[in-house]
C-alpha cells in the first residue's frame, strides 16, 4: 500500500513528494526511483520526517503496530495525516488518537477508501432514507486468510542486511526474525495486526457502520465463535461468525466468506447487497429510486487521496476521519477479543469500556516495549 498510495499522490497535480521512508533499503530504493527523488530524500527512521519544516502531511503505511504511534507523533509535530488501515492496534490507541487529531487541529484521512467508492456510498444513502424499510440486520462478509504458515515458518532466519529489524519492531515486543515475520504476512500475527477481521472489516464493517448511521458509536454487544490457530506463527482467527448487536436491535453478523467480501443491508421491506464492483437490490425498483431533495446525502468523494489534499487546503474534515476509523476498528477489535476470550462482551459506546468486565477492559491496551509509546513528540 505504500508503493500504491506513493504512485497516487504523484499523480495528484497539487501534490509534490519531497521524502520517503522505509526501515527495508530494497523497498526505500523502489520508492525513490519511483518518486524520482534523491538519495538524501530519503530515510529509515520517521522521525527525520517529522522534524522537517517544509513537509504539510504524511502518509502512513506501515504495519499495523506502527500507525497510531506514528500517526501521533506526526500530528503532534503539526502535519496532516493520511493513515492506512486498519487504523489501530487495539482500541485505546484510536480513542487517544482520535483526541490528538481534534486537540491538535489537524485533517487525517483513515485509508478505509470504499468511501469513496459511488456503489458504496449509493447503498448506504438508500438504507439511511429507508429504501429496504426498517433496517434489521447488516450481513458482512470477510474473506478468509489468503497465506498459510508452513511448518518451519516460525524458525529463526538471519535478518537481511537491506532490513532493519529493530526498527521494524519498533513498539511490538521482541521475537527472533523470520521471513514470514514481516512484509505482508505480518497481519496474521497478532502482535502486529488482528487478521482479517481487522484487515478487511475495515473496509466492510466501516460501510455497515456508514449505513446504520452509527459512525460516532457502535454495537452494545458481540458474542460469535471461530477458528484459531492453536501453534505456529500465525495466531489470528481463520473463521468466525460474530454477532454485533446494536443498542436499536439492529444485528451486524460478520462471518467469513469468499472474493473481496460483501455488504447486505436487510430491512423488513427489502435488501442491497454491495461489494467492489457490484450492487444490487431485491426488490430491483430500490436501485432505481432517487435520493430526493432534503433526504439525507452522504458525504461525496470519488477519490480518496484527493478528498484528502483538498480537506488540507480548506481545512474540512475528509469522508474518514481518526474519529469514524477509531469506531469501525473498535468494532472489529471487539470481534477479536469475543473470540478469544470465547464469550459474550458487553459494550458501552458511550463510555468506551466494556460493562463489569476488567479482563476485556485490559485488553483495550497494548503494551510497548521501550523506548517507544505513545507519548512521542518529535
Amino acid at each position: 500500500m505504500g508503493m500504491q498510495n506513493l504512485r497516487g499522490f504523484l499523480h495528484q497535480p497539487s501534490a509534490q513528494i519531497v521524502a520517503v521512508c522505509d526501515v527495508d533499503r530494497n523497498h526505500l530504493q523502489a520508492a525513490l526511483q519511483t518518486a524520482g527523488l534523491d538519495p538524501s530524500d530519503g530515510t529509515g527512521d520517521f522521525r527525520r520526517v517529522l522534524a522537517r519544516n517544509d513537509i504539510d502531511a504524511v502518509v502512513i503505511a506501515t504495519p499495523d503496530h506502527w500507525h497510531v504511534p506514528i500517526a501521533l507523533a506526526a500530528v503532534k509535530a503539526g502535519k496532516d495525516v493520511y493513515c492506512e488501515k486498519p487504523l489501530t492496534l487495539a482500541i485505546q490507541e484510536g480513542r487517544d488518537l482520535a483526541d490528538a487529531v481534534q486537540s491538535c487541529g489537524r485533517i487525517f484521512q483513515t485509508g478505509s477508501h470504499q468511501r469513496s467508492d459511488a456503489n458504496f456510498r449509493k447503498a448506504c444513502e438508500l438504507v439511511r432514507n429507508g429504501r429496504v424499510g426498517r433496517l434489521q440486520t447488516i450481513d458482512v462478509e470477510i474473506p478468509p486468510n489468503n497465506r498459510q504458515c508452513p511448518p518451519d515458518g516460525w524458525q529463526p532466519q538471519p535478518i537481511p542486511d537491506e532490513l532493519d529489524y529493530n526498527m521494524w519492531l519498533g513498539p511490538a515486543l521482541w521475537a527472533p526474525y523470520t521471513k514470514l515475520r514481516c512484509h505482508y504476512t505480518f497481519r496474521f500475527i497478532s502482535d502486529y495486526s488482528g487478521g482479517q477481521i481487522t484487515n478487511w472489516g475495515a473496509h466492510h464493517i466501516d460501510i455497515a457502520q456508514w449505513g446504520h448511521g452509527t459512525d460516532l458509536t457502535g454495537p452494545v454487544q458481540v458474542e460469535g465463535k471461530g477458528e484459531i490457530p492453536r501453534d505456529g506463527l500465525f495466531d489470528t482467527p481463520l473463521s468466525y461468525d460474530l454477532i454485533f448487536t446494536y443498542a436499536d436491535g439492529v444485528r451486524l453478523l460478520c462471518r467469513t466468506g469468499g472474493g473481496s467480501g460483501s455488504v447486505t443491508f436487510r430491512g423488513d421491506e427489502g435488501e442491497i447487497y454491495v461489494n467492489r464492483g457490484q450492487i444490487r437490490s431485491h426488490p430491483q425498483s430500490i436501485l432505481k429510486s432517487a435520493v430526493k431533495p432534503g433526504e439525507i446525502r452522504l458525504y461525496r468523494s470519488p477519490n480518496h487521496q484527493k478528498n484528502f489534499l483538498e480537506c488540507i487546503r480548506s481545512r474540512k474534515t475528509t469522508v474518514a476521519p481518526a474519529e469514524i476509523g477509531h469506531r469501525t476498528m473498535t468494532i472489529c477489535h471487539m470481534g477479536n477479543m469475543a473470540l478469544r476470550l470465547k464469550r459474550a462482551l458487553r459494550w458501552d459506546p458511550a463510555k468506551e469500556e466494556f460493562i463489569d468486565d476488567e479482563q476485556a477492559n485490559r485488553l483495550k491496551y497494548r503494551a510497548m516495549r521501550a523506548p517507544w509509546d505513545l507519548k512521542m513528540v518529535i
